[in-house]
């Protein structure tokens, strides 16, 4: 049994993220996967850390992020390494911790027909606004991203990004304050079949909250969305992902426990 999932929001949580609703004698106990400039940056409740292991150790077990290889690095999942992972938003496949080399020769060959990165940098510099605009980024070399304040950015200007973008072969996407532009071959869903190839995994689950988790979902045989996130606020759905009530870090903890029981299942 093969499962992707994406980590942030969906696995992991910041502090800002946790969605902790209750009285505060009755919250979760947390661990601390993750720290920053030594920190501590992300958490899973002690619960969903136990059961990862667990699922890590009986399962393929993928993490998939549109995280850099060093932002990913960060992160100390429960249980074993994982004997594959997804960084990059699919631009490099991690093989026992290693970026695999054929794997980075596939996706240049993909991106070949996208307008080159410079390029879309480019558009992205003139077209931002200093009103807004909090950070400008590029990541692996791969495709960029804006980090904005969501409360002064123009309703418009994503849309009228993607319409720039669509024709040059890429697609934009918003995520809390980010805003992503990803040349469209660069897919977790590619690297994740290409995991589901060389494991021989008959079936795929996946897990992810937002739209660069969409192809993922609908690659899978079966997945989960939490209820939080922008696929639950744009109302995506799909006939075999299961959209969960929970939210916030307890949205973590029962995808976790859904899959092991469909590997109890198996």
């Amino acid at each position: 049994m093969l499962v992707a999932s994406d980590l942030d929001r969906t696995l992991i949580y910041s502090a800002a993220a946790l969605g902790l609703t209750m009285p505060d004698p009755e919250a979760p106990r947390l661990l601390c996967v993750e720290t920053y400039e030594r920190r501590p940056l992300s958490y899973m409740t002690e619960t969903a850390a136990a059961l990862y292991a667990e699922l890590a150790a009986r399962a393929v077990l993928v993490p998939t992020t549109t995280r850099t290889r060093e932002q990913y690095r960060r992160v100390r999942l429960p249980g074993p390494p994982a004997a594959y992972a997804v960084c990059a938003n699919g631009g490099h496949l991690l093989v026992d911790g290693e970026s695999d080399p054929a794997w980075q020769a596939h996706v240049r060959r993909e991106l070949t027909g996208c307008a080159p990165l410079d390029e879309v940098r480019a558009h992205l510099r003139r077209s931002a606004d200093s009103d807004w605009l909090l950070k400008e980024r590029v990541a692996e070399e791969l495709f960029a991203y804006l980090v904005v304040d969501r409360e002064r950015l123009p309703d418009t200007y994503v849309k009228e990004l993607g319409d720039w973008a669509g024709p040059r072969g890429w697609t934009v996407s918003l995520q809390g304050r980010k805003i992503y532009a990803v040349p469209r071959p660069l897919t977790k869903s590619a690297a994740v079949a290409e995991v589901a190839r060389r494991t021989g995994a008959p079936v795929t689950y996946a897990a992810g909250d937002s739209l660069l988790d969409s192809d993922l979902l609908l690659a899978a045989d079966h997945g989960w969305r939490p209820g939080h996130g922008e696929l639950a606020d744009s109302g995506w759905d799909a006939a075999h992902v299961a959209a969960l009530d929970e939210r916030g870090v307890a949205a973590g903890e029962r995808i976790l426990r859904e899959a092991l029981a469909v590997l109890a299942r198996e």
